[in-house]
């Protein structure tokens, strides 16, 4: 089969489309034939190796996952003899990020608990590019940010991968969603039901009189007092990503403001975990959530898409044709 491989940490150039030996599941894993996959920003730490302390988990001087590709969907081809939630010719999706990536290739073996159902009402580009960035989401706002129906939500970062999601999922809580983007991507957050958008290119958000119950920060390099400023008395600050300032002053600073004060600042550290996804199934179906696509690659194509991808400037997400 073919896949791309990566070696070596460095540039997009270093991924290698090669001709690997097709693997064989064990008994407790499933046989996807991959159809689609998509990137995220893990994958881009998978290549280059940064910030520095992820090579503990992936690899000291190399990658310890040869075959990059977390977010999948295609085909169970085979199933071992203890795989109980699928059978061969299940259309499914999900996230290998937890269990050994491999995505980037024409089939991969995956335990069950990685994969669900694919809904029939989205394509498998939709479903390739909903696991990681829609759990995020979700994990963001629900589990650290506490969201409930009529608070006020401010995301920082809206049109990017996991910002799409957000907006949608915190819609889908009843909540008041304030996106923040650049001029280019206004029209993207109001075909996704966003109730207000800043576009930062012409006003700050921190600078506004607005206060929020719970601020997303996906993307950007504001000061994690800029944000505290912003938040409601007993509000919600879950830093997601951006800028590494960003995200060292809220793994720093933030536990000590949350101790001594009302509001509350922490950062999420993404898992992937099957009973969320299928809560995201059920807003797929639903037509609750639509996956945001900006462009489409060949998985000949993977350098050209992680340049692009790396340049942080996605509408939605990159995906992947295998």
């Amino acid at each position: 089969m073919k896949a791309i491989v990566c070696n070596k940490y460095g540039s997009p150039d270093v991924l290698k489309l090669k001709e690997i030996e097709k693997p064989s599941p064990l008994e407790n894993q499933v046989l996807v034939k991959v159809h689609t996959a998509s990137l995220n920003f893990g994958n881009l730490v998978l290549l280059k190796g940064k910030p520095f302390l992820a090579r503990f988990a992936f690899g000291l001087l190399r990658p310890k996952y040869s075959i990059p590709g977390g977010d999948i969907a295609g085909i169970v081809e085979a199933v071992g003899k203890e795989v109980k939630q699928f059978q061969p010719g299940d259309e499914v999706f999900g996230d290998l990020s937890g269990c050994g990536w491999g995505g980037f290739a024409e089939y991969v073996t995956v335990p069950e608990y990685a994969l669900v159902l694919k809904p029939s009402n989205i394509s498998f580009e939709e479903a390739a590019a909903t696991p990681m960035a829609s759990v995020t989401a979700l994990q963001g706002l629900r589990n650290k940010g506490k969201i409930k129906s009529g608070k006020k939500v401010l995301i920082n970062g809206a049109s990017g991968g996991v910002g799409t999601f957000a907006v949608q999922i915190a819609k889908s809580f009843g909540a008041e969603v304030t996106g923040v983007c650049s001029t280019r991507n206004i029209e993207i957050l109001q075909s996704i039901g966003a109730d207000q958008i800043i576009d930062y290119t012409k006003e700050d958000f921190t600078e506004k009189e607005e206060r929020y119950d719970l601020i997303l920060g996906v993307n950007g390099s504001h000061s994690i007092s800029a944000y505290k400023r912003v938040l409601k008395p007993n509000g919600n600050f879950v830093h997601v990503g951006g800028a590494e300032s960003q995200l060292f002053q809220a793994l720093v600073l933030g536990p000590f403001i949350s101790m001594t004060g009302s509001k509350k600042m922490s950062s999420l550290l993404q898992r992937a975990n099957q009973k969320d996804l299928i809560y995201v199934k059920e807003l797929l179906e639903d037509g609750k959530v639509k996956p945001v696509i900006d462009k489409r690659y060949k998985l000949s194509e993977v350098s050209e898409a992680f340049k692009y991808f790396q340049e942080g400037h996605a509408q939605g997400k990159v995906v992947l044709t295998v």
